[in-house]
């Protein structure tokens, strides 16, 4: 019978371990990252926060807020690590040390519209009844976002000088928004084959930045990044661009790939 008894505790744990909801999410990846929601004044935000060895007070770690795409949004809170959650939660990724938090939009419409919901804006029609300036509301998905890296600030060891956005597809478009409002609050944003507004060029041109796209995307057409990277160099700024030939939509494959990547956003500080 005692044996019996050790027998069903070793097998408890196994037997309460999390399903993926998606076979590109490994078991390992959901034990990486945490899962948690956020309550901003209502507003319920699903996250995973992966977090570092050794952080603490005295040695405070950067934090990089991932952005998933239009597809993965929902509210099993697993979807938005199909892409990029096997990266973040690798061995050659640690030695960053950095907290990576990654919030998943709603699915949905937006109340009272068949517009859905998004990250960004600038996702919604182009049309004269739709505010595209940084200067107006965000969409509730971004507002608990940004709420809850300050939250992440106030209870966890990040380092406020090491902040960094970058996201694909639809989390391009919001790492676009994100970066244009506080381009003084982020030390580093990457978006990945997303778009944004021209108009945002100047508050973005000090701001380090590394935008990808494949020039064969027939979701989001390669002259979103473009007319972005144009803008903020004809504000002053320096912005680098990685521009893949003949690779279409997933352009995070390679950029994810690449480890230099991170290697040039983590070696980026606010100033």
């Amino acid at each position: 019978m005692r044996l019996l008894a050790v027998l069903a505790l070793l097998i408890a744990p196994l037997a309460m371990a999390e399903e993926p909801v998606d076979p590109r999410i490994t078991p390992e990846v959901l034990e990486a990252f945490g899962a948690a929601t956020f309550d901003d004044g209502g507003f319920t935000l699903p996250y995973r926060l992966l977090k570092p060895d050794g952080a603490s007070d005295d040695n405070p770690r950067p934090l990089l807020v991932f952005l998933h795409g239009f597809g993965e949004r929902g509210d099993d809170n697993q979807r938005q690590l199909i892409h990029g959650g096997a990266t973040f939660a690798s061995q050659r990724f640690a030695k960053h040390g950095a907290y990576v938090l990654a919030p998943q939009c709603p699915a949905g419409n937006l109340e009272g519209s068949d517009q859905p919901v998004v990250w960004s804006l600038r996702l919604r029609p182009t049309d004269e009844s739709v505010p595209l300036g940084v200067d107006q509301r965000m969409t509730e998905p971004m507002h608990a976002v940004r709420a809850l890296v300050e939250h992440l600030i106030e209870t966890e060891s990040v380092d406020e000088n090491r902040l960094y956005v970058s996201g694909l597809s639809m989390g391009g478009y919001g790492t676009w928004e994100m970066a244009a409002r506080e381009p003084e609050f982020w030390a580093a944003a990457a978006p990945i084959c997303g778009g944004g507004n021209p108009a945002w060029g100047e508050p973005l041109a000090k701001l380090p930045l590394w935008a990808f796209h494949g020039d064969a995307d027939t979701a989001v057409p390669v002259e979103r990044s473009r007319e972005m990277i144009q803008a903020i160099r004809e504000a002053g700024g320096t912005p680098v661009y990685t521009e893949y030939p003949g690779v279409g939509h997933g352009s995070w494959t390679p950029t994810f790939e690449c480890p230099q990547v991170w290697d040039w956003v983590f070696a980026q500080r606010r100033r």
